[in-house]
């Protein structure tokens, strides 16, 4: 039994020591596909619009190749109003996202530049304009994503990224909207900064 302990406590320092992390913000742009979120009463169409976000990312390398990773995001988007194909107001909003990812990298840790790919699940709460997503006004759905990007390390401690995303999540708003079909699509470019620890 001493040795099992001793043996453990020796190993344990390394496996801890394997364990890196980065922390760090990115922002960019979205690009919204199957953007119709369905039809008023009145026969009104509202699609989202495309936009910019904003966001942070906390990653977690706990193999040479493997890791995790959660994050937040920002989207500034606009619903669009329509009747019969033509264009009649749009309304300012916001998504806010949560999400995490499995991550492999294609280079072990340590590497100057990391090319990964990650995949995992996400939720989204969209924002009826003009309210707040803190106060209730919004409607939370979950989805998909996946996507990679190039990691590359510029010092010791800082890193610099390059991703792409494509989001698959619910239509929103069940209650408030007819002819709704498929789900919404939002492919995120980003670029960011990180601190690695």
């Amino acid at each position: 039994m001493r040795l099992a302990t001793t043996l453990l406590v020796l190993a344990l320092p390394g496996g801890l020591l394997a364990q890196t992390a980065e922390i760090g913000l990115h922002g960019g742009a979205h690009r919204v596909g199957n953007a119709s979120l369905g039809t008023f009463p009145d026969g009104s169409n509202i699609d989202l619009d495309s936009g910019w976000l904003f966001g942070f990312h906390l990653a977690l390398n706990n193999y040479r190749f493997f890791g995790h990773e959660v994050g937040y995001t920002y989207n500034r988007t606009n619903w669009l109003q329509s009747v019969r194909g033509t264009s009649v107001g749009e309304a300012g909003t916001a998504i806010h996202r949560g999400m995490y990812n499995f991550v492999v990298h294609a280079t072990p840790e340590g590497t100057a530049v990391r090319p990964y790919v990650g995949a995992g699940g996400h939720f989204q709460n969209f924002v009826f304009p003009g309210y707040s997503g803190v106060s209730g006004g919004g409607s939370t759905k979950f989805g998909i994503n996946y996507g990679g990007g190039l990691k590359f390390r510029v010092s010791p401690i800082l890193g610099l990224r390059f991703d792409v995303h494509d989001f698959r999540t619910a239509k929103p708003f069940n209650d408030l909207f007819a002819n709704r079909s498929g789900m919404v699509r939002q492919v995120q470019f980003s670029i960011g900064f990180s601190i690695l620890l």
